[in-house]
């Protein structure tokens, strides 16, 4: 073997001493490479950023150390992809307590970033001529029927992939351990033992964006419909296998066999959820278990056909999935930016579950963060500008933001609380002598003012536009109505 090295990679008029030196000097390229690599990720762990700085304030780098204990988040697993590669995988913390560390290997559930992967298995089935996005999905369906609505344009798996057929059910909240579970079909119709209401139109397909785990549950039932397979089995054979996500399933609950390498979901205060991980068996919308190694494979697949090379999808269908349709979302995923910096992303939410999934489209960087904390997404969100300081990314960086102050009275009309159709509620109020938001459950937070219409946070790029008993939220590309509630 050195024969071999030294032979095809020095030359051999070298002296001996130099030839050695020189031999000394290759073998120990990758531990300085990984050196490296190591200091990057150093320095990654020691510089969380917040999303919002105000003007002229002190900015300081958090420790990611420091940020769990904060946030009370347990364990977090990254994978970075740089150059088109997975570049490192990294754990921290612990499963649960008195558990195994956190490692590349952990599985979490991924929540809601099942969406994109239903998305591309649906893409990958047109394609291949086994569904027509844009069919009536009523003749896709056979195991059950979604009921017409009066006058109602058509809702196809376009939209409903989307957010755009007007279904209603924004979200699964899940079935504790040993809780009765639903059929699929009980969920779609909202029968015992399901927690959510029956999957319906309620407003005109095609006309406004709305968030609809409901729709991809539809979704669901018409793949299943259409390919005579169950679904973990479809998507194992349409994308999780050809990718190489050897660490995923959509099965639910897990099987006993792997939970010892689950990380457990864990509450607001840090402390384990009862029973351990919720079921859903709303799997398209939120079933899949995996790793962040797993799901940056699937962003560097979706890559790599956006780039005009090999993966599930041609680059036309990837450009299909990647193209926005409304409200900045395509086909299972967010959409922002131009250029360099244009990106899909998605969120996951499930309960004691927060995660993230970014990527760019036109160049092979990106990143996955999966939590065991019900505070995850502020902490995987730091983690996230972080990795764009230490590798330069063209976005993903702080705000800085200029606050005005407001008279008491002023203040105080803001106080209320807000719904915002599909996706829940929210409250302002004023506590402990200062304005403040709980825009997800009882987390209460400041609230500044840009203007005094204009409302924003410093935890997440966020704005509020206020005008009477209603208004606007707006975060990048999201922007949805909201309304004052009794």
């Amino acid at each position: 073997m050195h024969t071999i090295v030294q032979d095809d990679l020095i030359p051999s008029r070298q002296s001996r001493p130099a030839r050695t030196r020189a031999l000394m000097l290759l073998l120990c390229m990758p531990a300085l490479a990984w050196a490296g690599v190591d200091a990057e990720i150093a320095r990654v762990e020691r510089g969380l950023r917040a999303p919002v700085v105000l003007a002229g304030a002190a900015a300081p780098s958090r420790t990611l150390a420091d940020e769990m204990a904060r946030l009370h988040v347990p364990g977090v697993s990254i994978a970075l992809i740089r150059g088109g590669k997975i570049a490192w995988t990294r754990g921290y913390g612990l499963a649960y307590p008195g558990g195994p560390a956190i490692t590349p290997d952990t599985l979490f559930q991924a929540a809601s970033i099942s969406k994109p992967v239903t998305a591309m298995a649906a893409l990958r089935l047109a394609q291949d001529g086994r569904l027509d996005p844009d069919a009536d999905i009523d003749t896709l369906l056979t195991g059950w029927k979604l009921p017409a609505a009066d006058g109602a344009a058509l809702v196809t798996p376009r939209r409903l992939l989307s957010h755009t057929a007007g279904i209603s059910v924004s979200g699964f909240p899940g079935y504790a351990a040993n809780a009765p579970v639903p059929t699929l079909v009980q969920v779609l119709d909202g029968a015992a033992p399901a927690n959510t209401q029956p999957v319906r139109i309620e407003t005109a397909p095609g006309s406004a964006w709305r968030y609809s785990g409901g729709g991809y549950s539809v979704v669901q039932q018409a793949l299943i419909d259409q390919t005579g397979q169950a679904f973990d089995v479809l998507l194992d054979e349409t994308v999780l296998g050809p990718i190489g996500m050897r660490d995923s399933r959509f099965a639910q609950p897990l099987p006993a066999g792997l939970l010892p390498r689950a990380a457990l979901p864990h509450d607001e205060e840090g402390k384990p959820i009862g029973g351990g991980p919720y079921t859903y068996p709303e799997l398209a919308a939120a079933g899949l278990w995996t790793t962040p190694r797993d799901l940056a494979r699937f962003a560097l697949d979706l890559q790599r056909s956006l780039g005009g090379g090999k993966g599930v999808l041609s680059p036309r269908m990837a450009r299909t999935m990647t193209t926005p349709v409304k409200n900045g979302y395509g086909l299972g995923l967010n959409i922002e930016g131009t250029g360099t910096a244009r990106s899909f992303a998605h969120g996951g939410s499930n309960m004691g579950y927060q995660n993230t999934l970014f990527a760019y489209a036109d160049r092979g960087d990106g990143a996955v963060i999966m939590t065991n904390g019900a505070n995850g997404a502020e902490l995987a969100n730091s983690v996230l500008r972080a990795l764009a300081a230490e590798y330069k990314w063209p976005s993903q960086h702080p705000q800085i933001r200029k606050a005005v102050p407001l008279s008491i009275h002023a203040q105080e009309k803001f106080v209320g609380r807000y719904e915002i159709a599909g996706l829940g509620d929210f409250r302002i109020a004023r506590r402990d002598g200062r304005l403040m938001v709980a825009l997800r459950g009882d987390s209460w937070e400041p609230l500044y003012a840009a203007s005094p219409t204009r409302l924003f946070v410093l935890s997440r790029e966020l704005d509020l536009y206020v005008d009477g008993d209603g208004g606007r939220l707006v975060s990048g590309s999201f922007d949805v109505h909201f309304k004052r509630t009794p």
